[in-house]
């Protein structure tokens, strides 16, 4: 394990430097690996010795590393200290490296692997409430919703994996000014027979008619704001057909849901806490935060000196609260009933200033906890098409993703004889989606490409799963080798160190994720893996070699399959077996 070699390396060091173990870990890092070309295992950086001050930060650093490379012995364990500009390089005996990195494959703890690592020791654990997905009710899930999805997804994964108690919640849009049209329309267009039929398309139906309507009818316009208005005093009738298009449409996502392998903790919404916004209001006339604008709006002011240049609207002028309001009061419900350490919104960019003003409100109001509030933007996808043209809805998206993997399949020599080829292709398309949305920084926009996603030679989420499949394919072809005794001096070929070496780095790698997250880092670390992986099917066989060699050989790729599986889940892809 890479904890193991970690703080050997930094026991040495604090030797030498006369400093504590903890406080060298930090500037210790696995080195990057090189295909077909010989490394070190970790670095050193010396600039992060001078920055936490264990090293005087002024002189010349290169000559600072040269005098402590050379102060530094080898052992057992670091069979070569070298200087490199501004970092100290060291080799672990390579026989030690295979033993330590697959012993816990041997002893059953495959999905623990890396996760007992000191890095995370100054991690905040804790319960962490993730938002995430939040569609609107009586709509079709668009398209637009999948990339919150899958990204709060992998955040709550995330967090779950490296110890946090996780809740994963909902917030769906089920109240405001639009239910009032789709109430006033139903009556009108509406029909319960269709809407038993094929709801979220007929909700869908009467929502566009009844908006074009809305357009030259005042009369329409007028309905619809009654209909709020019974809403918002919980008239029963109003109020019941509003239940009935909630109830549907989260039985509608549920089916989406379950097809990208998500789950919900808590449904929650906008309607929850339209009393409670109320509640805030008065909250903030008492503290005198309220202040009334021009145009008889109740607004915060936020500006540093206090002249209302920078204002957030919390009421209308009509004494009806808004989506902040609601959100505050939101925030405020879930501190109390959940007591989370920390609570992550995960929605596009443009609703950036909008939490910016949210956390600043709640801080105002005297909620010190609105710190550890955190809002994870992300950009847009462009240009996500099916053959039938313009995708609105996520079911096409996932249905053509689907459809196209099958014919892929279909078409190559190597696709395995399975049970259910529709579900594979379902889960590689799936994770097709994932690996394209999930390889660069989330706040960049994308363009959607169903070509270059579906590859599965390239870097993608084809690759991974046909990587994962064909491994269980080799130990489904090898059982009975395992019970040979595991010699890991079997694994000295450039090729296994290199695949050793990488796995050396996965406990830093969540690390990172954990630090801002990103599943870019993750992503690439599994993409890296399988192209070791690749080589190493080429050059380290396991059938015809001698029965030792092949067991070692099969411990290493066991390992390594198991690593790219928990990767994976993490990202919230379903591995596959066969392909």
């Amino acid at each position: 394990m890479a904890c193991f070699f970690r703080r050997r390396i930094a026991a040495k060091l604090g030797r030498t430097l006369q400093q504590s173990e903890e406080a060298l870990i930090p500037a210790l890092s696995a080195a990057p690996v090189f295909k077909k070309q010989q490394t070190a295992d970790f670095k050193l950086s010396l600039s992060t010795l001078r920055v936490s001050g264990i090293l005087p930060s002024s002189g010349d650093i290169q000559l600072q590393t040269e005098d402590l490379a050379t102060r530094l012995k080898q052992d057992s364990v670091v069979e070569d200290i070298s200087a490199g500009r501004g970092v100290i390089n060291f080799r672990v005996n390579r026989t030690l490296l295979a033993q330590k990195i697959l012993e816990p494959f041997e002893n059953g703890e495959d999905d623990k692997f890396g996760l007992n690592s000191e890095l995370f020791n100054n991690l905040k654990r804790g319960t962490t409430l993730v938002e995430y997905s939040s569609p609107n009710i009586a709509k079709k899930f668009h398209a637009g919703h999948l990339r919150s999805t899958i990204i709060g997804n992998f955040i709550a994964n995330l967090k779950q994996t490296l110890g946090n108690n996780v809740i994963r919640m909902n917030y769906l849009g089920d109240w405001g000014m639009q239910f009032g049209l789709l109430g006033a329309g139903f009556s009108q267009f509406g029909s319960q027979e269709k809407l038993k039929q094929n709801p979220l398309q007929h909700l869908f139906e009467v929502y566009v008619q009844v908006n074009k309507e809305a357009e030259h009818n005042e009369n329409m316009r007028l309905a619809a704001r009654d209909f709020f208005r019974q809403l918002e005093q919980h008239e029963s009738q109003a109020v019941s057909l509003w239940q009935q298009f909630r109830e549907i449409t989260v039985d509608e996502y549920q089916h989406v849901y379950k097809r990208l392998g998500i789950h919900f903790d808590i449904y929650s919404g906008e309607s929850f806490h339209q009393d409670q916004a109320q509640e805030v209001v008065h909250q903030l006339q008492s503290r005198g935060l309220l202040k009334t604008s021009e145009k008889g709006t109740g607004v915060v002011d936020l500006s540093p000196t206090g002249d209302m240049s920078s204002i957030c609207t919390v009421l209308r002028s009509d004494g009806t609260t808004l989506y902040i309001t609601r959100d505050i009061a939101a925030a405020i419900d879930r501190r109390e009933k959940h007591r989370f350490d920390e609570m992550i919104y995960v929605t596009d960019k443009s609703q950036a200033n909008h939490f910016h003003q949210l956390f600043q409100i709640l801080l105002a109001l005297g909620h010190s906890w609105a710190d550890r509030c955190q809002h994870v933007p992300f950009g847009l996808v462009q240009g996500m098409k099916t053959r039938s043209g313009e995708v609105v809805f996520l079911e096409d998206v996932l249905d053509e993703a689907r459809a196209r993997m099958l014919h892929n399949m279909s078409q190559s020599k190597t696709t395995k004889e399975m049970d259910n080829p529709e579900d594979t292709a379902e889960k590689v398309g799936i994770s097709a989606l994932i690996v394209q949305d999930f390889k660069g920084p989330l706040q960049s926009d994308y363009k959607f490409d169903w070509d270059r996603m579906l590859q599965a030679q390239g870097d993608t989420g084809v690759f991974l799963q046909y990587t994962h499949a064909r491994l269980c394919s080799l130990m489904r072809r090898n059982e009975g080798i395992e019970a040979v005794a595991f010699n890991p001096s079997l694994l000295l070929e450039q090729t296994s160190v290199s695949i050793l070496q990488h796995l050396l780095r996965y406990d830093e790698v969540l690390y990172q994720s954990a630090q801002d997250l990103q599943p870019k880092h993750l992503v690439n670390f599994l993409l890296k893996l399988c192209h070791l992986i690749a080589s190493a099917h080429r050059e380290l066989p396991v059938r015809g070699s001698p029965q030792d060699v092949a067991q070692a050989r099969l411990r290493l790729f066991s390992g390594a399959c198991s690593v790219l599986a928990n990767g994976m889940r993490i990202l919230g892809i379903t591995p596959v077996h066969k392909m």
